[in-house]
């Protein structure tokens, strides 16, 4: 068999990442007219972007939305995948969006999907990589792969499966069905529906207790959500759970919040 390699093009930016409020970044992937299609330098800028903002330590969360209100992402890009056409070249792109998808479900903090449109095929698999989906009332959640003769390649298999259940998975995989937001918020695979966009009330009432929770806190809560999502087993999750307590325990923020707390049941 012969190889091929893969030759990238070159895409300029397509993602806004802006400070939303103090301690939040908004990551928009900005390929409106392209249904905002995963090509792999989109995948690579995307993992590159969520990897940097997880570094800081105000981080309290990461919002991951996309451009227009059609799509948040429609999967990968074709026209930039004609060329994967060899076991090697194979392997290469699913793990290089792979790991895209994996800055994601290993960052640091919560990364909270808005599904402002369609998540299908790609796109499905990158809202399964986030840690919640608050999705549009008229957006559809749909493992398509199918249509293209092809399964999941990026992770969002597992994801799915681990979500909904084996029966829930292969049947919306196997019929490529496009799940609404009623129907995804019954299944687990949405944690809200929002209907006023990422400016609306709706959308502020569902963030408004992240933005109090104190940053050390996400971030050990999403340690655990990682350590549970990987499968360790009871010990290794009850040691990050411990390591965490710890941290937490002892920082100023437990303290004051206790004397609060304590000050009120006196009164």
């Amino acid at each position: 068999m012969t190889t091929t390699t893969m030759e990238k093009p070159r895409v300029a930016s397509t993602l806004r990442v802006e400070e939303q409020a103090p301690g939040v970044v908004r990551v928009t992937i900005d390929r409106a007219e392209k249904h905002n299609a995963l090509a792999r330098p989109v995948l690579a800028e995307l993992g590159d972007a969520i990897r940097s903002a997880g570094e800081r330590s105000d981080l309290r969360f990461i919002l991951l939305t996309g451009a227009g209100e059609r799509y948040f992402a429609a999967g990968g890009d074709l026209k930039d995948l004609a060329s994967v056409r060899d076991v090697q070249a194979t392997e290469a792109m699913m793990d290089e969006a792979g790991a895209a998808l994996d800055a994601i479900r290993r960052c640091p903090v919560p990364v909270i999907a808005h599904l402002n449109g369609d998540a299908i095929g790609g796109g499905a698999e990158l809202a399964l990589a986030c840690d919640m989906r608050l999705q549009a009332s008229h957006a559809r959640i749909g493992f398509i792969q199918a249509k293209l003769a092809i399964t999941s390649a990026w992770g969002g298999g597992p994801d799915l499966f681990r979500l909904v259940g084996p029966a829930r998975a292969l049947r919306m995989m196997a019929r490529c069905e496009l799940v609404d937001a009623v129907l995804a918020l019954s299944w687990g695979l949405a944690d809200a529906v929002i209907d006023q966009g990422l400016d609306g009330s709706d959308m502020a009432d569902f963030l408004r207790p992240l933005l109090t929770c104190p940053p050390q806190v996400l971030r050990g809560i999403k340690a655990q959500a990682i350590a549970a999502r990987a499968g360790d087993g009871w010990n290794a999750q009850r040691l990050v759970e411990r390591d965490h307590l710890v941290r937490t325990w002892l920082h100023e923020d437990h303290w004051t919040a206790s004397e609060k707390l304590l000050s009120k049941s006196t009164r």
